[in-house]
């Protein structure tokens, strides 16, 4: 029986269309421990860890962990998206800016 965490990420995995394997790569673990995180009653994994599984499904390591949250709120989406941003290469932040500006303009 898998952890309510175990549930959500396997839940935000699908979602994505993410493989078990793809997932372990993006997050820098083995098939196995993604594996383990999923389908062990018991899933313990590291902060570092957790940050990083939850900036690729796209929600807040908070959301994750919640015994209480079934699905993922717009603010707890915008969230991360936002610590995805404040991480990101300056460049990045550059073409994003750009970005929202055009979509300004079409309003």
């Amino acid at each position: 029986m898998s952890s309510t965490l175990g549930k959500k990420v396997n839940n935000l995995r699908r979602e994505k269309g993410l493989t078990l394997e793809q997932l372990a790569s993006a997050t820098g673990s083995s098939k196995s421990y993604m594996w383990e995180i999923e389908n062990k009653a018991v899933a313990r994994p590291s902060a570092e860890k957790l940050n990083k599984i939850a900036e690729v499904l796209g929600v807040t390591p908070e959301f994750l962990v919640d015994e209480e949250k079934r699905d993922p709120t717009v603010d707890e989406r915008d969230v991360a998206f936002f610590r995805k941003y404040q991480s990101a290469d300056p460049a990045v932040k550059d073409k994003l800016k750009r970005i929202l500006d055009v979509l300004d303009e079409d309003e």
